[in-house]
């Protein structure tokens, strides 16, 4: 899909995906219809309009949390696990670039001295020891 790299399990599940800088013209969609977290990139020329909008209350169910991790500057090593917690791919991630993960687990390693990131999961936040287990 896309300009996507996806990391999957052995059944074939999708645990995560990377999004390089290189973002299609217009509005691109990246995530299902189903994912808690809802990914798009827009790329457009000055002048484009985009319809004034509010949105609607929806009810809306999360059983676990799903995130998505913006590189502003610098580079940064994701390590993506599956819900094994076995190692299924590592992949770096530079300026402009995103990473979603679905399920699994992750970790990072920061490479460069300034790396900004801006993380984005789905709320509300129950606590660390409620929404994670570290391994």
């Amino acid at each position: 899909m896309n300009n996507r790299i996806e990391f999957r399990d052995k059944r074939g599940t999708l645990i995560a995906y990377k999004i390089g800088n290189d973002l299609h013209e217009g509005l691109c969609p990246y995530s299902d219809d189903s994912d808690f977290v809802q990914v798009l990139s827009w790329n457009y020329q000055g002048g484009k309009k985009l319809n004034r909008h509010t949105h609607l209350q929806v009810p809306r169910s999360a059983t676990h949390t799903q995130e998505a991790i913006v590189v502003l500057s610098g580079q940064l090593r994701a390590d993506v696990f599956d819900g094994k917690r076995q190692l299924i791919g590592q992949i770096l991630l530079g300026a402009g670039e995103c990473m979603v993960f679905l399920q699994g687990g992750h970790g990072f390693e920061i490479l460069d001295d300034g790396t900004r990131v801006v993380e984005i999961k789905n709320g509300p936040y129950p606590g660390a020891e409620k929404d994670r287990k570290r391994f």
